[in-house]
């Protein structure tokens, strides 16, 4: 574990349950002697998350691989370097429409939705992205009407109050859908985007440079942490429900297990999905604008500290 010292690791961190941030804080709170040096800071959103680290407020952050490569295509000096989770992106709505597996797949859930309304985080995020691809690939680009939201229990909300039809988020967001909206799953993660990044540790250059013993470290409880979450879920489960006081841990359990694919290591797979992505939000105009030369592999990673935590295999199998 960090040892507690002078110098703090500003960390930036979203409300998601399942990412090691809310189990690490959550296992602070019950006392297990986790770093005083880590100096927590909650975020809406990943742009919100971006542009603090472009400010040089963050040292290390959770952030999903959309807006993290948006900022890196707008000069925020900040490399991935280390994985965390991928399949994190699900679709969800009323029990009127139909779910899985009687749409076999996102396309045929999406077209469910023609002259309709989805909501989804705000524009830039990884959901949003997610989406806006889709809707693209699939021809559905002005059939479908989508809906940013700022926070993720005012998209909950608008489900139960038929202001929107469906959602597309984080498996916790569906969990909410499906208990407070008297919705359903309609397309599971793995059906979404297969293989995709839901979230990384990205860190700013100046810290890779000036502390790697300390990222080193970090990556190691994360490491923990993500093993934690895969072998012991209800466990976790409870610490975070206990933490946050926001919800039970039933609740948390179900977000942790809708997509239980959680590692810290960056698989030749993780990058290579990270690069389609790239190509994606180029195509969608999220990233270039007409710059000549597209982020590389190397621009977006640095691998090395992660090979040194984790050089074997990975986990994202489930």
């Amino acid at each position: 574990m960090l040892k507690s010292g002078i110098m703090k690791i500003r960390v930036g961190h979203l409300s998601t349950f399942y990412h090691t941030a809310m189990l690490l804080i959550a296992s602070a709170a019950e006392g297990a002697g986790l770093p005083g040096d880590l100096e927590w800071d909650l975020f809406a959103t990943g742009p919100d998350i971006v542009n603090a680290f472009r400010h040089g407020l963050l040292d290390i952050a959770y952030i999903g691989l959309a807006p993290a490569i948006i900022g890196m295509d707008r000069g925020v000096k900040i490399k991935c370097v280390s994985g965390g989770h991928i399949e994190g992106t699900v679709l969800s709505g009323g029990k009127e429409f139909k779910a899985y597996p009687g749409v076999p797949g996102l396309r045929e859930a999406l077209e469910q939705f023609k002259s309709k309304k989805i909501g989804v985080p705000g524009r830039g995020s990884i959901h949003d992205v997610v989406l806006s691809d889709a809707l693209s690939r699939y021809g559905l680009v002005g059939s479908i009407e989508v809906i940013n939201f700022k926070w993720a229990d005012a998209i909950t909300e608008a489900v139960s109050k038929n202001q929107i039809q469906a959602a597309l988020g984080t498996p916790a967001l569906a969990v909410a859908i499906k208990r407070y909206a008297e919705g359903q799953v309609l397309c599971p993660p793995h059906l979404i985007w297969p293989g995709n990044p839901s979230y990384g540790i990205v860190a700013s250059e100046e810290f890779i440079e000036s502390r790697p013993d300390a990222l080193e470290t970090f990556l190691r409880v994360h490491e923990e942490a993500s093993a934690e979450l895969r072998e012991n879920p209800a466990q976790c489960a409870r610490k975070i429900s206990a933490y946050t006081g926001l919800v039970d841990k039933e609740f948390v359990l179900e977000a942790i297990n809708m997509s239980p694919k959680y590692c810290a290591q960056l698989t030749e797979n993780y990058m290579t999905v990270t690069m389609d992505f790239a190509s994606a939000l180029k195509k969608l105009g999220y990233i270039g604008g007409g710059k000549e030369k597209d982020l590389s592999r190397q621009d977006i990673f640095e691998t090395g500290f992660i090979k040194k935590v984790h050089p074997a295999g990975d986990h994202y199998g489930g």
